[in-house]
């Protein structure tokens, strides 16, 4: 990452950036400095006739030749003005085209970033670099000819000009760059830091927009307007603190050098007028020399005045640059082989893998997958197994040992027909803006009308499209936002079975969706896998126990591997996690569930209670849907009920100082969480929010005192139970004071 801009590095990196960009316009660039070149020579030019005219033509009284010097200067006049539009289209198809590179260059190494670069960064981080921060680089770069460049050109003209008039005056007025400069060398660093930190600001204040409006729904159907309102105006407030800042610093900069330059005027015009009182110097020299001074004055303050867009740039650009440097994912090798269509094997030979090089996600695992097989990926949160599928599609590479399809190493073969024979559901499947048939020709850009139409069909989906208005023309929303969750994972199914995979990978391709959608799409995929090489990621086990192999994954390593029959028998790992997952009923809508009475023996703070009242406690129970993003709690609410979750995934996150939730756990089905609720008045310590569409059942301490009061000796023994379980899954409450 690069580090924020530095004292005396950020302008000047600034313009050293920008003059390696120009390098490939420098024949355009030849032209607008020859063209500058000339304007300057004329800007320069003007105080010299005018010296003339008052020395020869007035106090000479050589009237005549006043006809010759307007000539000249009205054949001058035509030269700038003719020439003058040539250069500002020169330049502005340059500044054009230098931001253009730029967006391009952007864009494209936003290609190759890692997946775990998208994961951490929010959308707005990236955003503001294409519309804030390249837009104050275009908009600087426009100005800086007439601001900086032309300017400059007469600071060097007017300051030789001055010398040949009079050395000893010129001498005096030479103390314009020191006064006016130093107080820009001061201050300009600062206000490029500045600079830079508001580029930081205006992206987290983008960014919390950009989740505000994707989470409209959410929004409003849970009255969140308020506390969004206030979220925002938190980080609305570090930004306005932020540009105050900048602005403040920036008019500072010209400021200082600005002052200085008014006291030179005086000090130059008096001493010029002293010695044109004593007849050192003739009138004309010294009306000359005050224009020529105060033609540099103003390019002084003209290049001053945009030392500020200069720091915003700077900034910017150094916003940009950090990104730029990032580090690209896996690339091709030199010369890489050509991946043949999948025959034989999949060989997972000795991986070990590490995301930040230091905790193995990954260890030694060695496995085969024959062609044609299903094979279905489970295990506990962070055990291995959206890993095992990111290093198979190549989005990460191997520390040690190799993955090989027919023999082939996949750092050796083209990426371009791994992922041709490859296809991908993923559990939240993005939809593009536009229609329904461009969604699923994306699969294989070549597929024609009737291919399209037979993937959909193939998907269940094809009555669905026929019966809407456009039919396959509909347009989908953005994200697929007009569509149902099963309509869009659907449209994504359809996307991959046009590609015609060798290999199709389902990661968690049903889990957010609610419980009828997903049984549906599960009963689709299950046809749909036969002939194909299928590996999927997912903690519901229910949906590949008709896998030919299942593989149990714990801390990065293979735990067991078999059928579900086989894995059942073994009474391992996979047996205990299934036995978390069942113990439920569910209506058939898939919106209400109970409890068995027996499942509450696999509740660490229940399995005390006595069996003749499990019934009793297990009809206490009550069912609860929310949506995906919905706090189920809040971090500082009363805790009152306990939860488990029969279908779904739900994070517990920590808010920090800046506002934003840090994930501390993520629980799925069969989970338990909110215990101390039930024994005492607490407040909870972290926030509980939905990850996927979730069907929970709770229990209400106020209906499980009834059962404390009829077994006193519970208590006890659900206290300690329940401090134990809270501390060791990082799950704490506080109590209510």
């Amino acid at each position: 990452m690069t580090a924020s801009p530095t004292a005396g590095g950020g302008i000047g990196n600034f313009l050293g950036a920008l003059t390696r960009r120009l390098v490939p316009y420098r024949a355009s660039s030849a032209v607008v400095l020859l063209c500058l070149l000339m304007e300057m020579s004329f800007h320069s030019s003007i105080p010299l006739f005018f010296r003339y005219i008052v020395d020869h033509v007035l106090i000479g009284e050589q009237t005549g030749r006043l006809p010759l010097v307007l000539a000249a200067m009205t054949c001058a006049v035509v030269v700038i003005g003719a020439i003058g539009p040539v250069r500002d289209f020169r330049y502005a198809r340059i500044v054009a085209d230098v931001a253009g590179d730029l967006r391009r260059e952007l864009f494209e190494h936003l290609q190759l970033l890692p997946l775990g670069f998208h994961t951490r960064t929010q959308a707005g981080e990236v955003l503001t670099r294409f519309s804030g921060d390249l837009t104050t680089i275009e908009s600087t770069l426009a100005a800086l000819v007439p601001w900086a460049v032309l300017p400059a050109l007469d600071v060097v003209a007017s300051s030789i000009l001055l010398f040949v008039l009079d050395w000893k005056l010129a001498m005096l007025a030479m103390l314009v760059f020191p006064m006016s400069l130093l107080g820009p060398r001061v201050l300009a660093p600062r206000a490029t830091t500045a600079s830079f930190g508001r580029k930081k600001d205006e992206a987290q204040a983008l960014a919390q927009v950009q989740e505000n409006i994707a989470a409209q729904p959410v929004v409003k159907a849970f009255a969140l307007a308020r506390s969004a309102n206030a979220a925002f105006e938190v980080r609305n407030r570090i930004l306005v603190h932020s540009a105050v800042r900048v602005g403040f610093l920036g008019a500072l900069v010209e400021r200082s050098a600005t002052i200085a330059i008014y006291v030179l005027q005086v000090a130059v015009l008096g001493v010029g007028a002293w010695h044109a009182s004593r007849g050192e110097i003739s009138i004309g020299t010294l009306a000359a020399f005050q224009a020529l001074f105060l033609s540099l004055s103003y390019s002084l303050t003209y290049i001053s005045q945009y030392v500020p867009s200069l720091v915003q740039s700077s900034g910017a650009l150094q916003h940009i640059e950090e990104l730029l440097d990032e580090p690209a994912g896996v690339s091709d090798v030199a010369a890489p082989r050509p991946l043949p269509r999948l025959q034989r094997e999949v060989l997972y030979d000795d991986v070990t893998f590490s995301y930040d090089g230091r905790e193995p996600s990954l260890r030694a695992v060695s496995l085969t997958i024959p062609a044609g097989a299903s094979v279905a990926f489970v295990g506990p949160s962070g055990s291995g197994k959206s890993t095992m599928l990111g290093l198979l599609l190549r989005f990460y590479d191997p520390d040690r040992g190799a993955i090989l399809l027919d023999g082939v190493d996949l750092r050796a073969a083209s990426l371009e027909t791994l992922r041709a024979q490859t296809a991908v559901v993923f559990q939240e499947s993005f939809l593009f803006n536009t229609s329904v048939r461009e969604n699923i020709r994306l699969g294989r850009p070549g597929a024609t009308d009737q291919e399209i139409e037979a993937a959909a069909t193939a998907a269940e989906m094809h009555e669905t499209i026929q019966g809407w208005t456009e039919g396959y023309d509909t347009v989908v929303g953005e994200r697929g936002s007009r569509l149902s969750g099963g309509q869009r994972q659907r449209i994504a199914i359809a996307r991959a079975i046009v590609r015609e995979p060798a290999l199709l990978v389902l990661d968690e391709a049903t889990s957010a969706l609610d419980p009828s959608a997903e049984a549906a799409i599960q009963q689709t995929l299950s046809r749909l896998r036969r002939g194909r090489t299928v590996i999927s990621v997912t903690h519901r086990l229910a949906s590949v126990t008709d896998f030919d192999q299942i593989v149990v994954l714990e801390k990065g390593a293979i735990a067991e591997k078999g059928t579900h029959q086989e894995l059942l028998a073994a009474a391992g790992l996979y047996a205990r996690l299934w036995q978390k997952q069942h113990g439920f009923r569910m209506s058939a809508s898939g919106d209400h569930a109970a409890v068995e009475a027996d499942k509450l023996a696999d509740l660490p703070i229940l399995k005390d209670v006595p069996a003749s009242l499990r019934a009793d406690v297990a009809d206490m129970f009550v069912s609860e849907q929310h949506d995906a993003g919905r706090k189920i709690f809040a971090e500082g609410d009363i805790g009152e009920n306990f939860y488990v979750i029969v279908r779904g995934r739900v994070a517990a996150c920590k808010t920090l100082e800046d506002g934003t939730e840090q994930v501390v756990s993520v629980m799925d089905d069969g989970d338990a969480f909110g215990e101390i609720a039930l024994l005492r008045d607490a407040l909870r310590t972290l926030t509980a929010r939905a990850l996927t569409p979730c069907l929970l059942l709770s229990l209400n301490r106020k209906r499980f005192e009834d059962l404390l009061r009829r077994v006193p000796e519970l208590r006890q023994n659900l206290q300690t139970l329940a401090q134990t379980r809270i501390t060791a899954s990082g799950v704490f409450l506080r109590p209510n004071r």
